[in-house]
């Protein structure tokens, strides 16, 4: 069984995803509190977890900021009682790669929770076929290992900076705009928040580009989106 870690202070609602998350096959680790979660990330490997917006210590933000601060690359799902833009919006830029706001159905977070594990797990098809590798000046992309290289080294990327990336990667000199990348890396339509693409791309361009200001690999389309690099 897959191991998912619970973040959840109301014990009736936890002890729910860690029954709804059982009957898909994930064996759920409850705690109540943001640093004690932190803690156990640092010492234990889970294959997801599910993370409530208001916890004690530590709100939802900051321990997904945290955790992904310290590279800590275990698909995120914030669970929130609220509902307005800001809160999807600073969940997903801080590293969540999916969201549920309660009152939430059982059938939709298990659906939403098996359609992230197999976008994480299994790269594009098309892609597949064609390449397992995206080779570019100073720059590998294993498209199996899902790991990335900067002249050699190993780049450390989220599982949504990667599928971004892969993307843009996957069609050098395609301009993409905002919201056909929402739809094609997060799965399904998040009106309003394009933002968020612009915060990954800026988190991808400060790891793979040299430059920030004067981008080799991932360039700005002007008043249109994003298009990778195809001249190198």
């Amino acid at each position: 069984m897959k191991k998912v870690l619970i973040v959840e202070d109301d014990p009736q609602i936890s002890e729910l995803l860690r029954i709804t998350l059982k009957e898909i096959f994930f064996e759920g680790k409850i705690i109540n509190d943001g640093l004690e979660a932190l803690k156990e990330l640092e010492k234990n490997e889970y294959d997801l977890i599910l993370l409530d917006l208001m916890i004690p210590s530590m709100d939802g933000v900051e321990l997904c900021r945290a955790i992904r601060a310290k590279n800590i690359l275990t698909p995120v799902i914030m669970i929130t009682a609220r509902t307005e833009e800001i809160d999807k919006v600073l969940g997903l830029e801080t590293g969540a790669d999916d969201y549920v706001t309660k009152p939430f159905s059982v059938r939709e977070l298990q659906a939403r929770v098996k359609s992230l594990m197999r976008r994480i797990n299994a790269p594009n098809a098309s892609t597949r076929k064609e390449k397992k590798q995206l080779s570019f000046e100073g720059l590998k992309i294993d498209l199996d290992k899902r790991m990335v290289y900067k002249e050699n080294q190993e780049v450390v990327l989220t599982n949504k900076e990667f599928d971004l990336l892969q993307v843009l990667a996957s069609k050098p000199g395609k301009s993409f705009n905002r919201q056909s990348l929402l739809q094609l890396v997060w799965g399904y339509d998040f009106e309003g928040l394009e933002h968020t693409v612009n915060s990954h791309i800026n988190r991808i361009r400060s790891k793979i580009e040299d430059d920030m200001g004067n981008p080799t690999y991932i360039q700005t389309s002007w008043g249109y989106g994003y298009r990778f690099n195809e001249n190198i």
